[in-house]
């Protein structure tokens, strides 16, 4: 099965730099990567002729959806039979794109464990798995076993693997969202809807590289507000509650009867 890598990137170039040190190392290398610039032209000179690039021009809010569905469309027109979406700030473990190619299967969404990476100047490739320590609200089933998920809210973007015709099924990332949030949570909920159930793979482990983050990300608001009220129109229920529960109790965004604005 061919496969093909997807990352979308603004920024971020040490980070994608030690991801494709990572998939250089993988047990079945990935037939193809495609790397989508998003208003990024520094990007080609870390890439080299180590990936394929696509530019893409980006305004204030990142088109993250518009960027994933770029890149799936190259690879499948190279000839990718299974996508492998990768957040760059996520290095593949040795043996993520054997462990997704070998459950790849039509008609699921499949995702692998992440686990977050302390802070430090750089990392060792090769001690990487000794710092494994999976995200606890998510299954991180052990290598070689294929658990099927019971809620596809827990669905995230940073890795996960879906062939090329339940990608043309699903349609994609809807492109009504941009900046920060939503996509993926919409993306999962078109699977529910679809019938397209999601699992978790052991051994396709991904480590998210450490970069500073607000807790709540109150520089996102804005983005949370509008791809929330996209999401509550096509659903009926508001993604993000978390955050937006963080923002209420400080005074930042209020109800407004099914929905939330800015205070």
């Amino acid at each position: 099965m061919r496969t093909a890598v997807v990352t979308v990137v603004h920024g971020r170039h040490a980070h994608l730099a030690r991801q494709l040190a990572g998939l250089a190392a993988q047990t079945r290398p990935a037939d193809d990567h495609v790397v989508v610039a998003m208003g990024d032209a520094g990007v080609a000179a870390v890439v080299g002729d180590r990936a394929r690039v696509v530019d893409l021009p980006a305004g204030p809010r990142l088109p993250l959806a518009g960027a994933r569905n770029a890149g799936a469309a190259v690879a499948v027109a190279a000839g990718a039979q299974l996508l492998v979406f990768l957040d760059v700030d996520c290095i593949p473990g040795p043996t993520l794109v054997e462990r997704y190619a070998a459950a790849a299967q039509d008609g699921v969404l499949d995702s692998g464990p992440v686990s977050y990476l302390p802070p430090a100047d750089d990392y060792d490739l090769a001690t990487l798995p000794t710092l494994a320590d999976p995200h606890p609200a998510r299954p991180a089933p052990p290598d070689g076993e294929v658990v099927p998920a019971t809620d596809h809210r827990l669905f995230w973007s940073l890795s996960f693997s879906v062939t090329a015709p339940t990608w043309a099924a699903l349609g994609g990332f809807c492109e009504e969202y941009a900046g920060y949030g939503g996509e993926d949570t919409d993306f999962a909920e078109t699977a529910h809807a679809a019938g397209v159930p999601l699992r978790w793979v052991g051994g396709a482990a991904a480590f998210h590289q450490h970069h500073p983050v607000s807790r709540p990300p109150v520089e996102h608001l804005d983005d949370v507000l509008v791809n929330g009220a996209v999401f509550a129109r096509r659903w009926g229920w508001w993604p993000m509650q978390g955050w937006l529960t963080a923002f209420e109790e400080r005074g930042l965004v209020r109800r407004a009867g099914d929905g939330w604005v800015a205070a």
